[in-house]
């Protein structure tokens, strides 16, 4: 078994209620290989690595989408932040956490893709005033690709309707 089947099946195990031991039991199995995987050298291995970490439900393993976060490839950071995206739903401290990286990422990657990704993932944070204001003058922004000034937009309001409910 490979460490994206593992990962399969551990997401599958999460998805049902009652199969903690068993998930416990695979995350043990499978924690060194993870380790060794987030510090391959083949960007594919690490993305894959990172992906896993959410799979697993792996929480003790947030540091290692921190390294993701600052990777040399647009793939790796990528699965870091879906990975991040992912655990941060039902813990917006996760988001909180890594803001500062976060919004490194959403206003200046060099990829499009991945500044998206980034700003998908702040909406899962709590609705820090400088995250809406960074977002709203991406949003404004001529200069910035059209599908991330989207995504920055859509972002915002929700942050901004996310601090009105409070």
């Amino acid at each position: 078994m490979t460490l994206a089947e593992a990962a399969a099946r551990a997401e599958e195990l999460a998805r049902t209620p009652g199969n903690e031991r068993e998930l416990a039991t695979l995350r043990t199995q499978w924690d060194d290989e993870l380790e060794a995987a987030a510090r391959n050298s083949d960007y594919r291995v690490r993305g894959v690595a990172y992906r896993a970490i959410a799979q697993f439900r792996y929480r003790q393993k947030l540091e290692l989408l921190r390294r993701g976060l600052e990777d040399e490839s647009a793939g790796a950071r990528g699965s870091a932040l879906i990975a991040l995206t992912s655990l941060s739903g039902d813990h917006p401290g996760d988001v909180n956490a890594y803001r500062p990286a976060l919004h490194e990422l959403a206003a200046r990657d060099p990829n499009p893709a991945v500044r998206r990704l980034a700003i998908v993932c702040l909406r899962n944070g709590s609705a820090d005033r400088g995250t809406i204001q960074l977002l709203q003058g991406m949003a404004d922004d001529d200069e910035v690709d059209r599908e991330v000034r989207d995504t920055a937009r859509s972002v915002a309001a929700a942050l901004v309707k996310k601090s009105r409910a409070k």
